[in-house]
């Protein structure tokens, strides 16, 4: 071979390194938590025709979302700890498969203690090793710079499931029965395994190159890196986490703040918009659009405080969108009507951007404060997000069904932001070399 030919492979050589492995990885995670968002835009949808087809309350419904949003927290600390264990793939394509089971065996339930079993445990279960702290995981194992950003675009991946999935299963729930559009949830989640045993990867030195950012003149790793407690088992790992994490203040102010995060989003307005909306005269349809718009502006919200995140304390960008959304909440029930007006679509617009805006500045909150350990705490900070949901999702049923209304509920959830606020504003600073060690 010539010396030219060899300067030309050389040059192909470099082109074909100019994109890191590591962008291919965060893409195939993007379009994971995309499959995996289905169920996430499915209750609100499949609730009412439940109620028509078999009389249930929504108060009995609920309690199977709220088991789901439970498991959906609680299993994300166990989560990031399989990850480190067992690697992204297999972790990854076997949550997908529960979800897509959960969907589609939910078609012959008969009684609401099925959907216990269905969209409580299986469901529950997949998606919250698919939940958040996915993404924390891939941004602290694959990148070394544009964190912020990285799950910024990852964590609107949900948001992009709910706007992809949302209007369809409302339509195929009207049109064909919500027994369809159970297994069209089933379908995009099954639709994803193939992609991510393909492609997704454990650690970057299962490719021989550094995390993106990292110095590249330093020889890439050829063999994992050493993890604390290797040999423990991951419920081990993820409960350590938790003992030392619970003795710093900061993790319990993430803690109360994430909860109200989860009651105001995927507990309150996740699962009980459209049914409120319906109250109002709002076809169920229209009602589903509007929670899909939400999706639209929550990708473009989401990305931008990722952006912030790099640049931006995240105490003041946290306290700043939950005092945002507490004043959102306080209008919504005077917006609400049987048709779509321009005030409503402001609300959807303003609570879009809001709804994971503060999954960012939260990572690299842990990030800051607990180190290595941040995708492990965060994995027990979203835990109480999802118990906040669980508790709200339950509360506004309770409420609906005794009132008549969910005026209440608004009400109360916008007090919790203020607190939220608050309480995220004045996270301290600690030294990461006086934590968790």
């Amino acid at each position: 071979m010539s010396r030219l030919d060899e300067r030309g492979d050389e040059a192909s050589a470099s082109r074909a390194r100019r994109i890191h492995p590591a962008w291919f990885v965060a893409a195939t995670a993007l379009v994971a938590l995309i499959g995996a968002a289905g169920f996430r835009a499915a209750p609100g949808v499949l609730m009412l025709p439940l109620e028509e087809e078999f009389g249930w309350s929504l108060t009995e419904m609920s309690v199977a979302v709220t088991l789901n949003l439970l498991l959906f927290g609680l299993t994300a600390p166990f989560a990031a700890a399989l990850m480190q264990r067992f690697g992204l793939r297999a972790v990854t394509a076997t949550a997908l498969m529960l979800i897509a089971a959960g969907s589609a065996l939910s078609i012959f339930v008969t009684s609401p203690l099925q959907l216990l079993f269905t969209w409580g445990l299986l469901i529950g279960l997949g998606t919250g090793s698919m939940a958040l702290v996915f993404a924390a995981t891939v941004t602290d194992t694959w990148f070394a710079r544009r964190r912020g950003l990285v799950s910024g675009v990852l964590t609107a991946g949900s948001a992009t499931g709910q706007l992809i999935f949302l209007p369809v299963i409302a339509v195929a729930a009207e049109d064909y029965g919500w027994r369809i559009a159970s297994l069209i949830i089933a379908s995009g989640a099954l639709l994803v395994v193939p992609l991510v045993l393909a492609l997704l990867r454990d650690r970057p030195s299962d490719l021989g190159v550094r995390r993106y950012g990292e110095d590249e003149s330093v020889p890439a790793p050829t063999a994992p890196p050493p993890v604390e407690g290797r040999g423990a088992s991951a419920a081990s790992l993820a409960l350590h986490a938790l003992r030392d994490a619970s003795k710093v203040r900061a993790f319990w102010a993430l803690v109360v703040g994430f909860a109200i995060c989860g009651a105001t989003t995927n507990g309150l307005v996740g699962t009980h918009f459209i049914p409120s909306a319906h109250d109002h005269g709002m076809p169920q349809t229209t009602a589903a659009g509007l929670l899909a718009v939400v999706g639209i502006f929550d990708i473009a919200g989401t990305v931008l405080s990722g952006w912030l995140t790099d640049r931006v304390n995240p105490r003041i960008l946290l306290a700043v969108y939950y005092a945002g959304r507490g004043v959102s909440l306080l209008f919504l029930p005077s917006l609400l009507s049987a048709t779509v007006q321009p005030s409503i679509v402001v609300f959807i617009v303003i609570y879009g951007l809001d709804w994971v805006a503060t999954v960012p500045p939260t990572i690299a909150l842990c990030r800051e404060i607990f180190g290595e350990r941040g995708p492990l705490v965060f994995g027990w900070v979203f835990a109480a997000h999802q118990v906040g949901a669980g508790i709200a999702s339950v509360l506004a049923g309770v409420v609906r069904d005794q009132t008549g209304q969910y005026t209440v509920a608004w009400f109360a959830a916008a007090g919790l932001c203020a607190v939220a606020a608050v309480i995220s504003g004045a996270i301290a600073r600690r030294p990461r070399s006086r934590i968790l060690r």
